[in-house]
Order: structure tokens, then C-alpha cells, then sequence
């Protein structure tokens, strides 16, 4: 069979780091295919963004995080997750997606495709399945919806400066592009389906939209629905059930995103088709499919709220363990 691996990771965020460190410091043979850069989906965040959570809160394999901040920024922890791969030379594949898991326990057959075309095909004792959440959105299914003037993935706020842009959502990140660009300048609408703006937005931003929403700032159509989006414009249905046509330059639909259950599901995982939570056991993060193994938010399903950095951190010495303790049940006695 050629070389074969003992863990092959998939996924470079910071859990997937975490589970290879670990494969690391057991001395296992392991690989970490991403599809994108390291920590992919933080690259992506906003430019300016600062996290939420703490700096401690943040680390992995037991190495500090030097941010100047309380709260780091995108840039710290870019610079941090670097360094930190660079310190345990985890190996790592980027530009690299993985397309299908066949096989079985011991014997996992992992297809994947560089990002010209090359096909590849890595042999793994165990597969760890670590691709978070960041990457499919939460689609409106509307008309217009696929115009270039729409995004599902906010950046900068300088850009829209004058301009007319519509934010659809009432969560946290919503919350946060809305009142970015209120202040760099543009004409915001926010249109959110519930009567309410979602109880999950931090408590330090939550004052702030809703004064701005109060005093006019920023528009608000709550318990409403955006219809379509056409060139120039967007079609909104108030709770009054009302058609409301508004001049539009740009949309972001900020309405959430979820990992690929597909991927999943052709590998032998079994997902529950109401919560969308994979089947594994919480002791040992194993699926049904023996020696597969789920880490972060994967886990949570469409509860993507209840796993974040903080805690998926800790899944790679859980799985390793159990990864070990059955390689070494297996391993020839001397």
C-alpha cells in the first residue's frame, strides 16, 4: 500500500492544528490537508476584526499567546497560529481538497484534488474530520441572490462609503457589519426575519445597533423577509406584510453558514436530518464509522453557537488518546 499514515487530518484551523499537535508529540505519522491556507476560515474574517474571547482562550498545544491585547485582533492570531505550526513543524497540504473518505478502519482511502486539477489519494489508519463551518453559507434562496453586488462573507466598510447596502441578519456578525458601515460612511438597512434581533448578539454591541436602530442611524425592517435583489435595487416584505422596493448598491447576507454534511454523509456518517448533528461518541469524539473521528464545531451541528476555539482546542488530546491506545492494542507484541 506505500506509505501509510497513522492520522490524516483534514482541515488546518486551530482545532485541526490542535489535533496534530498532539499526533505530534505521540510520535504518530500524520498529515493535515487543507483546502485553503492555514487557519482559512480566520483569514478570512474582517480585516480589522478583533475576537470576542480572550487571548488565553485561544491557545494551543500549551503555548502562550503573546497579544498586546486582552482580545487579540485577526492579525495577532494569524501571526500566532503561524508560529505556532512552525514550532511543532506540523506537516501540512494546502490548496487541497478533500473530495471523498472510503475504506474502513485501518485502511481509510482519502481522495483529494490540488487546486490545478492533480488528484491524490493518501492512505490513513484514522481520519480526523476538523472543517469547522465558515465555508458553506446559509442561502436566502432568491432572486438575485447570485449577483455580484450580494456576499455571504463580510470585509471593509470603506469601500461603501455613500453607498446604499442592505445587511441580512440579526445576529452578531450582522450587528457588527451594520454598525461598521453606518460609521465609515454608508446608508445601512438592516432586514432580519425575527421580531427581535437575536438574543446570542455580545452584550457590549447589542446597545449600541439598537440605539443606532432607534435613533434612525441605522433602518431597520424586523419580522421581515428580503424577496429579491436586482441591480439596482432589493425587494423587502415588511411584518405588515407590505412590499417595500428600496434603492440598493450592495447586500450582505449574513445569515450563517454550515460545515459540509455531504462530505460527511458519503464517508458513512450518520447525520441527524433535524439537528444536523453527526452521530460520535462524546467520550471519545469517535463516529459510527469506527476510527473516524470528529473535532469542533462539526460536532454541534446547526447549534453552531455551542462550539467554539475555546473548547474545540481541547478535542485533540481526547481523540489522540483514543487514536493511540487502539494503535498500540494493535500493534505487534515483541
Amino acid at each position: 500500500m506505500g506509505n501509510v499514515l497513522d492520522v490524516l487530518v483534514v482541515g488546518a484551523g486551530p482545532t485541526g492544528l490542535a489535533c496534530a499537535i498532539e499526533a505530534v508529540r505521540e510520535n504518530l505519522n500524520a498529515l493535515v490537508v487543507e483546502k485553503g491556507c492555514l487557519v482559512n476560515s480566520l483569514f478570512n474574517y474582517p480585516p480589522g476584526m478583533t475576537f470576542f474571547t480572550t487571548r488565553e482562550r485561544l491557545e494551543i498545544g500549551d503555548v502562550p499567546f503573546p497579544s498586546v491585547n486582552v482580545k487579540p485582533t485577526r492579525a495577532e492570531a494569524l501571526e500566532y497560529y503561524r508560529r505556532v505550526a512552525d514550532l511543532f513543524h506540523l506537516p501540512l497540504r494546502y490548496q487541497e481538497r478533500v473530495l471523498a473518505v472510503t475504506g474502513s478502519n485501518d485502511q481509510f482511502e482519502v481522495q483529494t484534488s490540488t487546486s490545478d486539477g492533480k488528484p491524490n489519494i493518501h492512505r490513513s489508519r484514522k481520519v480526523i474530520f476538523a472543517t469547522g463551518y465558515y465555508d458553506i453559507p446559509n442561502l436566502l434562496g432568491i432572486p438575485g441572490e447570485n449577483l455580484p453586488k450580494v456576499s455571504h462573507y463580510y470585509g471593509e466598510a470603506h469601500a461603501f462609503f455613500q453607498r446604499k447596502v442592505a445587511v441580512i441578519g440579526g445576529a452578531n456578525s450582522a450587528a457588527i457589519a451594520a454598525l461598521d458601515l453606518f460609521r465609515h460612511g454608508a446608508e445601512v438597512t438592516l432586514v432580519h426575519w425575527e421580531p427581535e434581533l437575536s438574543r446570542h448578539i455580545k452584550y457590549w454591541i447589542r446597545p449600541d445597533i439598537e440605539n443606532r436602530i432607534k435613533e434612525g442611524s441605522i433602518r431597520a425592517f424586523l419580522g421581515a423577509t428580503l424577496k429579491e435583489v436586482a441591480e439596482d435595487s432589493i425587494l423587502i416584505e415588511t411584518a405588515q406584510h407590505e412590499l417595500v422596493r428600496l434603492e440598493n448598491d450592495f447586500v450582505y447576507a449574513l445569515t450563517g453558514y454550515h460545515p459540509d454534511y455531504g462530505l460527511l454523509e458519503s464517508a458513512g456518517v450518520a447525520v441527524d436530518p433535524k439537528t444536523s448533528r453527526p452521530q460520535c461518541n462524546p467520550k471519545t469524539l469517535e463516529s459510527n464509522v469506527p476510527g473516524l473521528y470528529l473535532a469542533g464545531v462539526l460536532i454541534s451541528g446547526r447549534h453552531t453557537n455551542e462550539i467554539f476555539i475555546e473548547n474545540g482546542r481541547f478535542h485533540g488530546k481526547l481523540i489522540i488518546s483514543h487514536i493511540k491506545k487502539r494503535l498500540d492494542e494493535r500493534a505487534p507484541r515483541s
